[in-house]
């Protein structure tokens, strides 16, 4: 099993389904094969930090409280099941109006290395979109493109230039490759 430094994961479209906006914890439920991939991901003494862009709170389609809610939610379930996550890191930035901190910019994940110790060339972004992959070549890690959620589409909007490490169904079959 590869061990990383972190493991960097998006949210949306990776760890649960992606709706769209998920304004409220009804609307939020992990992919039945979430846990069970980070656990196993875990018990090799990997770490996560979840990266995740949430632009309908500056949309006015999501409540601070209600997102809060959520990230409370998936805090308990990682600490449930014994998996180690470092943060949550949200950028609630609308893409007409963005920041380096969303993603594909590097902010996010230079907070992490700050507030963490963290050697982000030693680190592995998993994500469903093309920006979850730019960013994490732009910072110089592995990356593994899931083909959940946006994944389909991601692929075929990554340039010739930027190639995820790996290209997996979901992140199930993303634990299978790296435990080799």
């Amino acid at each position: 099993m590869n061990n990383y430094n972190c493991i960097f994961l998006d949210r949306d479209g990776t760890l649960n389904s992606d709706p769209g906006y998920i304004s409220s914890l009804d609307d939020f439920s992990f992919f039945d094969f979430t846990i069970q991939a980070l656990k196993k991901i875990a018990e090799s003494g990997n770490q996560f930090c979840i990266i995740t862009n949430q632009s309908g709170i500056s949309r006015g389609l999501i409540e601070q409280e209600s997102l809060d809610e959520i990230h409370s939610f998936i805090k308990k379930e990682f600490q449930k099941n014994q998996i180690p996550l470092l943060d949550i890191y949200v950028c609630p930035d609308h893409p007409n109006n963005a920041t380096e901190r969303r993603k594909p910019g590097p902010g996010m994940f230079l907070e992490a290395e700050l507030d963490h110790g963290l050697n982000l060339l030693e680190c592995l972004m998993i994500g469903d979109s093309a920006a979850d992959i730019e960013a994490g070549e732009m910072l110089g890690m592995d990356t593994m493109l899931v083909l959940t959620g946006r994944g389909e589409a991601a692929l075929k909007e990554l340039s010739d230039f930027i190639i995820p490490t790996y290209v997996v169904k979901d992140l199930l079959e993303g634990v299978k490759i790296i435990s080799q």
